[in-house]
């Protein structure tokens, strides 16, 4: 915290990197802000910490339920803003019984996790983590690292918002057949870009390559099931760089034995709450499915950093800092951004 803006108003940041403050510390200085941060998760039992704050900012794990959320408002905050687009991790059934306004980052850079997106394929594809390694080492033979073109193959988007529609367009570059799949199809969009809306049976079973890029809902929860994956073709690749949540991990343990699924590149993971963003490096991991998933030579794990270009944080940054100004300022919030008002 910067000491020469004491005297602004004060939000408490929680779950906060050095990657992220450099941000934010900018732009609260241009609006006139204070910025506490903290390195832990906000919950029910530290919320406390935010006491004499006039808002909170959170991350995508920061478990934010009733009891949290009752805490912050005995202490008169009114305002949660999320840094990230999803907003699953917060009850806001609770936060609007409470009176506290909610509001997020409904779009940053859609470029940089579609762009992480094909990173991964193309990585996982091409063995390239693999063949870094071995020429790390010296070695510099090619067995085992043939993979294929992606010129001519069926990829299948399911979820065409700003992020699956980029994504889709790169894979057109790559010359793929896109199939794409989405409650609220843009007919139009995919006229012009050369995409095929279909259902998500047909996604399933004529694509070379699934990538999700759905939110998490009810209804999306484990949409990648065991039922689901055998609707795949055999030796399909699926790509998640959307959330966890959307994937039964179990399942696809299951496919990846049974070489029903080709490959698996994710960079988030359904229980990633305090494994991912840290250091465990010098720890036994503790999650079995996790580390089961480590194992095979056909699976690519991120640690949830297909958001993190220098754009997307600059974006997330502006947007945050301008919703809290708004709020401290006694003006409405742009109603894109808010998921409780």
């Amino acid at each position: 915290m910067n000491e020469a803006l004491d005297h602004f108003p004060k939000v408490a940041f929680y779950d906060t990197k050095p990657y992220d403050r450099v941000y934010f510390d900018a732009e609260a200085a241009r609006l006139g802000l204070s910025l506490e941060y903290h390195d832990f998760r906000l919950s029910a039992a530290n919320a406390a910490s935010a006491r004499g704050t006039v808002a909170v900012c959170v991350f995508v794990n920061d478990p934010i339920d009733g009891a949290c959320l009752k805490n912050l408002a005995e202490q008169g905050i009114r305002l949660v803003v999320l840094r990230c687009a999803g907003f699953n991790n917060i009850d806001l059934a609770a936060a609007k019984s409470l009176g506290i306004q909610v509001a997020r980052v409904p779009a940053y850079s859609p470029y940089s996790v579609a762009e992480h997106t094909v990173g991964l394929l193309l990585t996982l594809n091409r063995k390239i983590h693999r063949a870094y390694n071995r020429v790390r080492e010296l070695n510099f033979s090619l067995s085992g690292l043939v993979g294929f073109d992606l010129h001519g193959k069926t990829v299948g988007i399911l979820g065409t918002g700003k992020i699956g529609k980029v994504a889709a367009c790169i894979f057109r570059g790559f010359g793929c057949e896109v199939l794409a799949h989405d409650l609220f199809p843009d007919e139009n969009w995919a006229q012009n870009h050369g995409v095929k809306y279909v259902s998500q049976a047909e996604v399933l079973s004529k694509s070379d390559i699934v990538s999700l890029h759905l939110p998490l809902t009810h209804e999306s929860f484990h949409l990648v099931n065991a039922g689901t994956i055998s609707q795949m073709r055999k030796g399909a690749y699926l790509i998640n760089t959307s959330r966890g949540k959307l994937v039964d991990s179990a399942a696809v343990i299951d496919a990846l034995k049974s070489q029903h699924l080709g490959g698996v590149a994710l960079d988030v993971y359904e229980e990633e709450e305090g494994v991912f963003f840290e250091d465990h490096s010098g720890t036994a991991l503790q999650d079995d499915v996790l580390s089961r998933l480590l194992t095979f030579p056909n699976v690519l794990v991120t640690s949830h950093q297909a958001f993190l270009t220098e754009e997307a944080l600059q974006a997330i940054a502006s947007t945050t800092i301008d919703s809290v100004s708004h709020y401290v300022k006694g003006e409405e919030i742009p109603s894109v951004r808010l998921v409780v008002q």
